[in-house]
């Protein structure tokens, strides 16, 4: 069994689909954290970094807030580091609103890192555009990039961007294969929960 942790991030303001929580919206009548939760079941420990759902999970999931809540993706992710056990080599970092996510996804971009020398894997799209919050890192060099950032910026962590805490990290970019539908398609839209819908059906 592969070994790594994962902290899906599931505090987004989703101004776009008028504040509603979107990873407890249902696709193809399954929540989207669901989905995610789901995908990273080989995970452990798996760390939920945002406001608690009425979404059923597994119990050994552990839930976190950002500080403050609502600072964004790379506050998300310091917050769900710190819930990692001290010995904990790679972690899965995904948006809660990935609905087309699966396990044999996940663990791609786990063999990815194995295979690499990289201090992590994302996925790309068909335009080379990095998915950051569909990735795998080693967590020493994410900690480090953490704490570089964290210093660098007497505001703290919320509002950095993906950009300033990645951009010291080599990566290994991963392509999807086939013309399946994309782990990485996340629904920051309507239109984008029904064409997850269809996909998913």
């Amino acid at each position: 069994m592969a070994a790594f942790a994962a902290a899906v991030l599931a505090g987004g303001a989703a101004r776009r689909m008028n504040g509603v929580h979107k990873p407890a919206l249902p696709v193809a009548g399954r929540a989207m954290l669901h989905r995610v939760l789901a995908a990273v079941a080989p995970a452990d420990p798996c760390v939920v970094v945002g406001p608690r759902t009425d979404v059923a999970v597994p119990g050994a999931v552990r839930w976190i807030r950002e500080d403050p809540p609502g600072g964004g993706p790379v506050a998300a992710i310091a917050a769900g580091i710190e819930l990692l056990d001290p010995g904990a080599q790679l972690v899965a970092v995904l948006a809660a609103d990935l609905p087309l996510l699966t396990t044999p996804a996940v663990l791609r971009l786990y063999d990815a890192v194995h295979a690499s020398t990289s201090d992590g894997a994302v996925y790309v799209d068909d335009d080379g555009r990095r998915q950051s919050l569909c990735g795998m890192w080693r967590v020493g060099p994410l900690r480090a990039a953490l704490a570089r950032l964290a210093a660098a910026r007497p505001e703290g962590l919320a509002g950095a961007s993906m950009r300033g805490l990645l951009g010291g990290l080599t990566v290994a970019e991963i392509a999807w294969p086939g013309s399946g539908p994309p782990p990485w398609f996340d629904c920051d839209t309507d239109a984008d929960l029904r064409r997850a819908e269809e996909w998913a059906r």
